[in-house]
């Protein structure tokens, strides 16, 4: 399943300008090479760097839109930052314990500016998370500057907070049951 995500034939990774499918740059490389989504997500993990998504609009459209979320998580995704969610794949990535955020009207990573050579950070997570919080995206460039742009977290519900806090929605469940004592007959 892994493997497969991101492995769309038609996807458009902006990092990798005129070339179509699961491909990225290797940045942990200093040559940075084209490499697998899949290859490119375990190095990361091997090199313990979390990892984020930059999307556009309506991000998740498509017909597999849970085995999708189920994918970005097993990839290491801790967080997608995109213009706007189809609504299912959006309550998917918070089943999966993936921090779903939105870009506000009119800022996109084209109007950032990013190249993808910058690192990123996500500030003003409260503990714990309210509903629909106003967080900040530090933006760390490569020159050494650094910018920081407001990003919305789109838990949207207090049940969607729980689930993220947990990592998804059967970690929750799991807990749940682990701390319940059973009602005897």
């Amino acid at each position: 399943m892994t493997r497969g995500t991101f492995a769309n034939v038609r996807i458009k990774n902006l990092m990798v300008p005129g070339v179509e499918g699961g491909v990225t740059l290797n940045l942990l490389d200093a040559t940075h090479p084209p490499i697998s989504i899949y290859d490119a997500a375990v190095a990361y993990r091997e090199a313990k760097v979390p990892l984020i998504i930059l999307a556009g609009k309506e991000y998740g459209t498509g017909s597999s839109r849970d085995w999708a979320a189920k994918g970005t998580r097993l990839l290491g995704v801790r967080a997608v930052i995109a213009e706007s969610f189809e609504r299912i794949h959006r309550s998917n990535l918070v089943g999966m314990g993936v921090l779903p955020c939105t870009f506000p009207e009119g800022v996109t990573a084209q109007t950032l500016k990013l190249d993808g050579t910058e690192t990123f950070s996500i500030e003003g997570l409260s503990q714990p998370p309210k509903p629909q919080e106003k967080l900040t995206l530090l933006i760390q460039r490569q020159n050494g500057s650094n910018e920081k742009t407001p990003i919305l977290s789109r838990l949207d519900t207090p049940v969607e907070v729980e689930y993220y806090l947990h990592g998804g929605i059967l970690s929750y469940v799991l807990r749940q049951i682990l701390t319940h004592e059973p009602t005897g007959s």
